[in-house]
C-alpha cells in the first residue's frame, strides 16, 4: 500500500534510521569497529531527529491509533519498545555499549521499525477515516515546526495557511 502523505515524514525519518542500522551491522561485521564513534552517531542521531519522532509518534499517532481496538497492542509494544530503544541511546551518551549491545540495538531499532512500518502505519491508513489520519499529519507537523528539531528535514513543506502566517 502506497503510504499516505500524512506519514510519509515519520517514514523519511524510518529511513535515515534503517541506513544507520545497515552501516552499524556493516561496521560491526568488520574487525575491530571503532565503537565510541558508533556511539556518537548514536548520541547524535537521538538529538537530531530519534527524540523528536518519538514524541511526534506518542503525543499524536499513538493516541489516535489506541482509538481503534485492534491496534492497541501493537501501540503497546511499540511504548515497550520506544523505552527500551530510549535505554540503548541513554547507555550510547555514557559510552557503555560494546559491539554486542551496539549489535542488538541495531537490530532493535531495525525491527522495530519495520514494525511501525508494515502493521501500525498499514493499518492506520486502513482503519483511520482520510479526515483523523489528516488530522494527525497536520498535529505531527505542527509538532514537528515547533519542536526545535534542528533541520526538520522530514516535516512536510508548509501549508499555503503555515506560509501566510510567517
Amino acid at each position: 500500500m502506497l503510504r499516505d502523505k500524512n506519514l510519509i515524514p515519520l517514514s523519511h525519518q524510518h529511513q535515515h534510521a534503517l541506513a544507520f542500522c545497515v552501516r552499524l551491522d556493516r561496521a560491526l561485521a568488520q574487525s575491530d569497529p571503532d565503537l565510541c564513534e558508533w556511539q556518537n552517531e548514536m548520541v547524535s542521531m537521538w538529538g537530531s531527529e530519534i527524540r523528536f519522532h518519538f514524541e511526534a509518534e506518542e503525543k499524536v499517532l499513538f493516541p489516535a491509533a489506541r482509538k481503534y481496538a485492534s491496534l492497541r497492542p501493537l501501540v503497546k509494544q511499540l511504548l515497550s519498545e520506544h523505552r527500551t530503544l530510549r535505554g540503548f541511546f541513554a547507555r550510547a551518551k555514557r559510552r557503555r555499549l560494546d559491539a554486542t549491545a551496539l549489535k542488538t540495538f541495531g537490530e532493535t531499532l531495525s525491527q522495530h521499525i519495520r514494525t511501525e512500518e508494515r502493521q501500525l502505519f498499514e493499518e492506520c491508513q486502513r482503519q483511520m477515516p482520510a479526515g483523523e489520519i489528516a488530522g494527525a499529519g497536520a498535529a505531527m507537523e505542527e509538532y514537528f515546526g515547533q519542536s526545535g528539531m534542528p533541520g526538520a528535514s522530514c516535516a512536510l513543506p508548509p501549508s499555503s495557511k503555515q506560509k501566510k502566517q510567517k
